[in-house]
């Protein structure tokens, strides 16, 4: 069980790398904290913890949770939540049956997950487990909008250490594919509710018959509602024509999507690509792979499990991937193709690592190729397809010399959570689908076929004009350029620029903004960044996710490094630590290795913002004290590259946290704002320092050599606070 009362700030436990390190880091910044009477609590909002609160009748007394995101969803909407939100997994299909299995294995009596459910009990177990799918954690707790940027320090940082940028050649064959019509881009239309409305979907059949897709959806007046389909068919011949172009062509074949956030369609889409890729299996062996389980949508992985005791399967599958272009690898070393599991390539993630790498991704042959990368529907390509000639006309970005790029995303309220939200649905037959208001009137109609992806996402009212507000405010404060990065030909964007221009106007700032369509915002950012200078993306919420990787791998070579703070609108405050997508690589690592090169330099810029926010909403001035020392050891750590290696025999993780509780200890000793936090941290800094070579020893014990941590989705508590806490005198010292 999780703390039971609401402390004065909540430190989310979550998984893999970034949880691993809380178990190093968390018991010094509740010590610390303590001294200036902050208490710091945890609420689970793992993948593995909301498995287990969402089947309490199926554990003992002992093994039952709290349902922590629930309860963190009613503490965002009050003043005085004070959240730091480390990166959680946005489960796939594989990873949600990988945790099941998991948990299962340690003894939780929860119900396997039904893919074909047929039983009420199946029913009802599917709805939970698919509620927990994708971003269901982002929604519920991100009532505000997002402020992200490159914290001074560590912006200061990246240009005095610049890394490595892969050259850019004019001749590059790489490029961005997408569908050339029939897409969600397409076939988007939006409208804005005059007042509060109930609607019902309902998709009509050629027979008359009319299936209610999902009744008694509410909006509050004044909501931007919008509805859209991708046509399968569409799909398949754009894939089809992809594979064979690309084969022409002589690179590599790669798909980028996020079947992690975009639960329900994106995971479609990246099975019509595996059996797109291959069709030739399909064709003459669809119904038998079908029967031994086979789902397009799990990926090319669990496929070939699946099949690999069929010899004449094997071998047609062999037969058709020696004929079809080489697939992008996710790890040439294991064979992990691109399109082996749908959650190991995140197109935020990958289009900017294969960007900032000239273009290139590894083959099947360990060597870097120039890519074909398919991205298909056409809402948010041109961002990356604008990149991409961008670097072929001016070569590769200067990160020591490269202005930045800061970001203010409209997310709050569930904003434009396409994917995400139970308004996605793939077509069971040809039909027409209606979005029908409680008086009769449709709002939005689109004839669709049988497996075309249809749905729907809104966006309220005050939250569009919280985000302009913030927008108005970042500007005024910085001064920099600020583009509202929305597209006039787009329904969606239509209704936003109808309601942005009157508030711009209205403030007396329309001058200090300009309006664009993202192929026009990324290209004219990418002029001023290179120029040295700054600009502001005020973008919706999944451009803020995808610009919020894509120019901070460019500047800092990772997106783990913002400054995420979220403004909640009822006046708390939420902070994040930065995105988790290279997570899964690191604990692979510790577990082989025992070396965790997770950075948790996100951790402690969100840590310093949090007390700060603490000290100014509660009067606390010892904790903004705390907060103003959390930025002087976090410039420490930078400064002296106390950031953790690659391998092992470097630093790791776990040296991080040393240096960083000891510049920690060191700035409050020095301090004069608080006598009593001066000498309450002095002789601690002073242990801390004359202890230095023990502790740095203690840390190294044990490195190189496999480690357990009693699993991988819900690990051992003991387990882990023995790997990640193993020097006795830093503990000792810490207490």
């Amino acid at each position: 069980m999780t703390d039971q009362t609401t402390p004065d700030i909540i430190y989310t436990k979550v998984d893999e790398a970034p949880e691993l390190a809380s178990a190093s880091l968390l018991p010094i910044i509740r010590s610390f904290a303590a001294a200036a009477d902050v208490s710091i609590g945890t609420r689970d909002i793992s993948l593995a913890g909301r498995v287990l609160a969402a089947f309490p009748d199926h554990l003992t007394e002992a093994q039952r949770v709290t349902d922590d995101l629930a309860i963190l969803g009613e503490l965002v909407k009050t003043a005085g939540a004070n959240v730091i939100k480390l990166p959680n997994i946005s489960a796939s299909e594989p990873q949600l049956v990988a945790t099941i299995k998991e948990l299962q294995g340690q003894g939780y009596a929860i119900p396997d997950y039904p893919e074909n459910p047929a039983s009420e009990a199946e029913k009802a177990a599917r709805a939970k487990y698919d509620a927990i799918k994708g971003s269901a954690v982002n929604p519920v707790l991100r009532e505000g909008n997002s402020d992200r940027r490159a914290a001074k320090a560590v912006k200061a940082y990246a240009q005095a250490n610049p890394h490595r940028m892969g050259d850019w050649s004019k001749d590059s064959k790489t490029r961005v594919a997408s569908m050339p019509g029939g897409d969600f881009r397409a076939n988007e239309t939006s409208s804005r509710l005059p007042a509060a409305a109930k609607a019902k979907i309902v998709l009509t059949t050629a027979d008359g018959v009319e299936h209610v897709l999902k009744d008694g959806v509410s909006y509050p007046a004044g909501t931007v509602v919008d509805a859209t389909y991708l046509s399968a068919k569409t799909l398949q011949a754009f894939l089809a024509e992809e594979i064979d172009r690309t084969k022409s062509e002589g690179v590599l074949f790669s798909l980028h999507l996020k079947a992690t956030m975009m639960k329900v369609s994106d995971p479609i889409i990246f099975g019509h690509a595996v059996r797109a890729y291959l069709a030739p299996v399909f064709d003459a062996f669809g119904e038998r792979m079908a029967a031994l389980g086979v789902n397009p949508n799990s990926g090319l992985g669990d496929l070939m499990e699946r099949v690999k005791g069929e010899a004449d399967i094997m071998a047609a599958i062999d037969a058709c991937m020696a004929d079809r272009p080489p697939l992008y690898m996710v790890d040439s070393d294991r064979g992990l193709t691109n399109l082996h599991v749908p959650s190991d390539v995140i197109v935020d993630a990958s289009m900017p690592a294969l960007i900032r790498a000239g273009g290139k991704g590894w083959g099947p042959d360990n060597k870097e190729h120039d890519a074909v990368c398919v991205i298909p529907d056409n809402s948010y390509a041109a961002v990356y397809d604008e990149t991409i000639k961008f670097f072929k006309e001016h070569g590769k970005m200067n990160p020591a010399t490269a202005g930045t790029v800061q970001n203010l995303g409209l997310m709050a309220q569930k904003a434009e959570e396409y994917g995400s939200h139970p308004t996605t649905f793939e077509m069971p037959a040809d039909g027409v689908v209606r979005m029908v208001l409680e008086d009769g009137s449709v709002l939005h109609e689109h004839k669709v076929q049988k497996g075309d992806i249809w749905r729907s996402a809104s966006t309220r009212q005050a939250p569009i004009e919280d985000w302009v507000t913030l927008a108005i405010e970042r500007q005024a404060l910085t001064g920099y350029r600020s583009i509202f990065w929305l597209d006039a030909t787009r329904a969606h964007d239509a209704q936003l620029i109808a309601m942005v221009k009157p508030i711009l106007e209205a403030k007396g700032v329309a001058d200090k903004f300009e309006i664009m369509a993202p192929r026009e915002a990324t290209r004219a950012s990418f002029e001023t960044i290179t120029k040295g200078e700054n600009c502001i993306a005020v973008t919706g919420n999944v451009l803020r996710d995808y610009l919020t990787d894509l120019f901070p791998i460019l500047e800092l070579a990772t997106s783990a490094k913002m400054l995420s703070i979220v403004k909640l609108m009822q006046g708390g405050g939420m902070f994040e630590t930065g995105a988790g997508g290279s997570a899964p690589k690191h604990v692979q690592q510790l577990q082989a290795e025992n070396h965790l090169r997770w950075d948790s330099l996100g951790e402690f810029c969100a840590l310093g913002e949090s007390f700060k926010f603490l000290g100014q909403t509660k009067g606390n001035t010892k904790a903004i004290v705390l907060g103003d020392a959390v930025d002087t050891a976090t410039q420490g750590v930078l400064d002296h590259d106390r950031g953790p290696g690659r391998k092992p025999g470097d630093p790791d993780n776990r040296d991080s946290h040393y240096w960083f509780a000891r510049y920690w200890a060191e700035a409050l000793a020095a301090q004069t704002e608080d006598a009593e936090l001066a000498a309450h941290f002095a002789p601690i800094a002073a242990e801390l320092a004359g202890k230095e070579a023990v502790i740095l020893a203690e840390l190294q014990a044990g490195r190189g050599k496999a480690v357990d941590q009693g699993g991988y989705y819900h690990t051992d508590p003991v387990k882990t606070a023995a790997i990640m806490r193993p020097s006795a005198t830093l503990n000792a010292i810490i207490g």
